[in-house]
């Protein structure tokens, strides 16, 4: 089971309930997803004063999230109410990540604000403006704010109801045509909308810092489908896993004593995992990148750059951090076939991995014709639908039953 961080549970709200208190301490806002709430004011001589309504398409709470200031009214369900939930913590991670002068116009904005309500008699102010939700429905639907929250809350009840899963691509040996490894792939099922493609839920988890929660999953179980594999098909941990990992995972604290700790617990050597990440993560965050590789390759990992040749143009990283395997991105091998650009790219891409005395993986390869041009370029290895197409686990154990080696061009 994926370990999630506690959050708060109540989403929805019975007519009556009281979402926010005037003078708490806000830890989260609110999003309104159905349902009308009214928002009052206590005033200094004790009377209670009705500022208004929301409805569908409004942020409740969204001062004290910013400021970490008091509520500066209550708020009341007068109908049951759907909400989603943004947390203090998830805000300001964001925040912090955002451009410098657009953190000091936030805060500038509120302080305003709230200074406004302070001084201000605004609370029997009547005028035609349209009703608040209106306006901020206007906003919201400008931007996918609504349906990254959507998905931000799905995925963590996703992670607590074990609706994710991993399927496992294999990568094949172009020497002698067998199985060499696999790559896990992370798979969400939601139960209404089927599979949700990892295109639109894995950016989001990366922004909200629920990655950490689901890379460390990803990781325990891949290891234990390793060992289940393996024991099931006679390998004597010859094969090797390929995992994921983000830029919000190498910032986590203790990312590499958690690495450490899953795989003495599965009880995998480290020469059978390898960290797939990405040219972004290295240009990010180069000294605390470069840190972490050396300990995990010291440990016996094998650091792998995803997608080789569509991020950076510099190439002096490929000497600074500790990196033993390129893949080639799949975009250049779709078209290497018809294209002679996209041919002599990866031909370069291989003869670069070789000079440099590292392993070469392409990925995407659907066609024989690819396949041998990859074995007569050198290429080591290469994973796609000609081979396989990424697998659920039992599924892996049959293929591996009845595989015969695919030694293309021979």
């Amino acid at each position: 089971m994926v370990q999630v961080p506690q959050t708060q549970e109540k989403r929805t709200f019975r007519a009556g309930d009281i979402i926010l208190r005037q003078g708490e301490v806000g830890t989260c806002a609110y999003f309104i997803e159905s349902g009308k709430v009214e928002i009052l004011m206590e005033r200094p001589d004790g009377s209670v004063h009705r500022v208004g309504t929301r409805g569908n398409g409004a942020i409740i709470g969204e001062m004290a999230i910013v400021d970490n200031g008091p509520r500066v009214a209550t708020v009341r369900a007068v109908e049951d109410c759907r909400m989603l939930e943004i947390t203090q913590d998830d805000f300001a991670r964001r925040l912090n990540a955002s451009d410098p002068v657009l953190q000091i116009i936030t805060q500038v904005i509120l302080t305003r604000y709230r200074d406004t309500l302070t001084r201000a008699e605004i609370l029997g102010e009547t005028g035609t403006f349209p009703p608040p939700e209106q306006v901020e429905r206007g906003y919201v639907e400008q931007t996918d704010a609504v349906e990254t929250i959507k998905i931000a809350n799905e995925f963590q009840e996703a992670m607590e109801k074990n609706q994710l899963s991993l399927h496992y691509q294999p990568i094949v040996d172009l020497g002698n045509g067998q199985i060499a490894g696999f790559e896990a792939l992370m798979r969400w099922k939601h139960p209404e909308r089927g599979y949700i493609s990892p295109a639109i839920f894995i950016p989001v988890a990366e922004e909200t810092g629920l990655i950490v929660s689901a890379s460390g999953w990803a990781l325990r179980e891949s290891c234990q489908a390793l060992k289940r594999i393996e024991s099931i098909r006679g390998y004597n941990r010859s094969l090797f896993m390929s995992v994921n990992f983000s830029s919000t995972d190498f910032a986590s604290e203790n990312f590499v004593e958690t690495l450490y700790n899953i795989l003495s617990a599965t009880d995998v050597p480290a020469r059978q995992i390898h960290l797939e990440i990405t040219e972004r993560i290295l240009m990010q965050q180069p000294e605390t990148a470069r840190d972490t590789l050396l300990m995990c390759r010291k440990a016996g990992m094998g650091i792998a750059i995803d997608d080789f040749g569509t991020g950076y143009s510099s190439l002096s990283y490929l000497h600074y951090f500790p990196i033993d395997t390129l893949k080639i991105d799949r975009s250049f091998v779709k078209d290497m076939v018809e294209k002679e650009s996209s041919r002599e790219l990866v031909r370069s891409i291989v003869m670069l991995g070789k000079n440099l005395k590292m392993k070469v993986i392409a990925e995407g390869v659907e066609q024989l014709e690819e396949a041998v041009l990859l074995r007569e370029m050198g290429c080591d290895m290469a994973q796609g639908y000609y081979f396989a197409r990424p697998l659920p686990e039992d599924e892996i154990v049959t293929l591996l039953h009845g595989w015969t080696p695919k030694k293309p061009g021979t």
